[in-house]
């Protein structure tokens, strides 16, 4: 159900509002610039099931490494992983870099403006193609982040579940968005739910629509948007082979390219399974050596399952060859390897258990 506001939102208060308090992002051109596409592509990359705090490092770092959309397409795969590592969602990673060599190939290095166009190219979907032809292009587009969606589900009183209730929730988007700044609108939404609407105690005070707000006037602001109880995935256990070598090397190997964590760099192990048995981890060791389970576990939750990591830690003799498809990466290195967040864990929980300190390495 969907009730109707006491009076129309008007967008020429919000954009008042976004004229006032805008948020200074680094990827976000200031008033009078031209926004800059590969700028608004990376970052809205980046956002993906990610908060702005989590992204500003790594955006800044992608700036460094590869200033233009050409520097990106023609960069080294692993090094587009490693910059990644610890962002998560890899194949965000995967296809930004496939992305990259796309926009030159078929586009001369040079974004196009038509969400179509957009939506052609690898790892664009629909939002962030109207993302791109909004924000970066001033197209006429509506675009529906998780901030916009809790904006116009309060505005609105949309008591439908997500994500039963996006279409309606795009749909009333559409209509409050206007034909002139639309890409100042888009980001204005953002910044609204952002700043003001927020998940818990929304400052309705300050907001520029809490006249027409139905869920400020009905004081069920903090209810919306109402959402469909996740299912929690069946949590999976492992065991993870933390090698140091003598010499202060750590064995490292690579994941398969597609897949779960896919392309990125990892400690031996065994398979994450539902049934996992302890009792067949010593047989899997990757090398020979004096190996042993540290105390406690590592675990880390992913976006369908939860896991739980056996760290067995393991000295090697100096000069020992790495078996085929691992390798020796002396700990001083490991900074620039691809390891995502759960492989840093790990290592940070052997090298802890060995008493090796990595940066007197």
């Amino acid at each position: 159900m969907v009730a109707s506001p006491p009076s129309a939102a008007k967008a020429c208060d919000l954009l008042d509002w976004y004229d006032r308090h805008r948020r200074a992002l680094p990827w976000r051109a200031l008033p009078g610039e031209t926004p800059d596409p590969y700028r608004v592509w990376l970052s809205e990359i980046m956002l993906q099931q990610t908060t702005v705090r989590a992204v500003k490092p790594y955006f800044e770092k992608f700036l460094r490494l590869f200033p233009t959309v050409r520097d990106l397409a023609t960069a080294e795969t692993d090094a587009v992983m490693s910059a990644w590592a610890g962002l998560g969602y890899y194949s965000r990673a995967r296809n930004l870099h496939a992305c990259a060599k796309a926009v030159v190939e078929r586009h001369g290095g040079l974004f196009p403006a038509e969400e179509a166009a957009l939506r052609a190219l690898p790892g664009i979907g629909d939002y962030t193609a109207a993302a791109i032809a909004s924000i970066a292009f001033d197209r006429p587009a509506v675009v529906v982040d998780g901030n916009v969606e809790r904006v116009i589900a309060r505005l609105h009183s949309v008591e439908e579940p997500l994500p039963g209730a996006k279409p309606a929730i795009k749909r009333l988007t559409a209509a409050v968005a206007p034909s002139e700044r639309p890409g100042d609108f888009a980001q204005a939404m953002m910044d609204l739910g952002a700043t003001i609407c927020t998940p818990r105690s929304p400052a309705c005070g300050l907001c520029p629509w809490r006249e027409p707000c139905t869920a400020r006037r009905d004081g069920t602001a903090e209810t919306l948007p109402r959402k469909t109880p996740k299912r929690e995935g069946v949590p999976r256990r492992g065991a993870a082979f933390v090698a140091f070598r003598e010499d202060g090397a750590i064995l490292l190997g690579t994941r398969p390219p597609k897949g779960l964590l896919g392309g990125m760099a990892e400690v031996p192990g065994t398979e994450w399974a539902k049934d996992h048995d302890p009792a067949e981890v010593a047989a899997r060791a990757p090398v020979e050596g004096d190996w042993k389970r540290s105390l406690g576990t590592v675990t880390h939750v992913f976006t369908h399952f939860p896991l739980e990591l056996d760290v067995h830690v393991g000295r090697i003799p100096a000069g020992t060859e790495a078996p085929a498809g691992l390798r020796w990466v002396p700990t001083r290195d490991l900074g620039t390897e691809a390891l995502p967040s759960v492989m840093r864990k790990v290592v940070e929980h052997g090298l802890a258990a060995l008493g090796v300190d990595p940066r007197q390495r």
